[in-house]
């Protein structure tokens, strides 16, 4: 089950790069459809630990972002 959610989740992070790198609206907006599909599907069937990872990893990248910024003398 994992497998397959990754599988899920590598397709949704294809179809989102894709669509925000294309020139053609029709496939932009194919792509941004096959990435919120692909999203939502990996959201219903992935194990608990690939959930919590996923909503986890931004809110580390945010305290990182927030710490460097506390640090720096600008």
């Amino acid at each position: 089950m994992l497998i397959i959610s990754l599988i899920t989740l590598a397709i949704a992070s294809v179809s989102a790069f894709l669509s925000y790198n294309l020139k053609e609206d029709v496939v932009k907006a194919a792509m941004g459809c096959v990435a919120i599909l692909a999203s939502l599907l990996t959201l219903l069937f992935a194990p608990w630990i690939l959930k919590l990872s996923i909503i986890a990893i931004p809110l580390v990248i945010d305290r990182l972002n927030h710490l460097t910024t506390e640090e720096s003398p600008n």
